[in-house]
């Protein structure tokens, strides 16, 4: 459980049938088994890019705007997140609400298989390296030795590790996808790096976008091995 929603928020489900309000995570994952729910996928859809949807459009909309959601496996339901604040000052803490919408029995768009992600995510890493290098945010100096060490410390701080049961090449593309994620948000967070002009600051950014696309492409088949393993394994 702690794996799915992390360790701080309120979850709750809504819209689940034979339910007439919200009800918590526990009992809509039984609830969802007993329907037929076999697995769960994710999607991390972003403008322009539908990772991981399979319509119809009402559910693309939403799931774009929360840039996330979870695609049954077996029965044709998908879940979207809304994130709240809620208590009083002093005692702020997060509730989610996961809205239960029907979605189109379709392979969900863009997800690469597992060798795939691996293979691009080489690529990609060169890719960023290289970029990174150009535009002074990983050359020498205090300012980025401190964004070198604090990326270091980010991707150890939120490395993910997979349930068991995944197989190891998942582990590996999961782990590579977040440390090429995490080189685009260091390039992102330190302004425009050495360019200069605004055409300098459209190239930097033209050549960043592909790498974040792979990465989250890369997470995306990661996290769903384990369903497409067990589909496989049923045919």
């Amino acid at each position: 459980m702690l794996a799915i929603v992390g360790d701080d928020a309120v979850h709750r489900v809504e819209g689940l049938p034979g339910e007439s309000g919200p009800v918590g995570l526990t009992l809509a994952l039984g609830r969802l088994r007993a329907l037929g729910v076999g697995g769960l996928r994710v999607a991390l859809p972003a403008p322009g890019h539908p990772l991981g949807l399979s319509g119809p459009p009402e559910f693309n909309a939403r799931a774009l705007e929360a840039e996330e959601a979870v695609i049954c496996h077996g029965v044709a339901f998908g879940l979207v997140p809304e994130v709240y604040a809620a208590g009083p000052d002093g005692d702020v803490h997060v509730e989610v609400v996961w809205h239960v919408l029907p979605v189109r029995e379709a392979p969900p768009a863009d997800v690469p298989s597992l060798g795939e992600a691996e293979r691009e995510l080489a690529e990609a890493l060169r890719e960023a390296t290289e970029v990174l290098s150009r535009l002074d945010v990983a050359g020498s100096g205090p300012v980025a030795e401190a964004a070198i060490e604090a990326y270091r410390a980010r991707a150890e701080r939120g490395r993910e590790v997979l349930a068991p049961g995944y197989p190891p090449r998942a582990v590996r593309v999961l782990e590579l996808a977040q440390r090429v994620g995490m080189l685009v948000s260091l390039a992102s967070e330190n302004g425009h790096g050495a360019a200069v002009t605004s055409g300098e600051m459209a190239a930097r950014a033209a050549a960043l976008r592909p790498v974040e696309r792979t990465a989250r492409r890369a997470q995306v088949a990661a996290y769903n091995a384990y369903v497409e393993e067990r589909e496989r394994g049923a045919r």
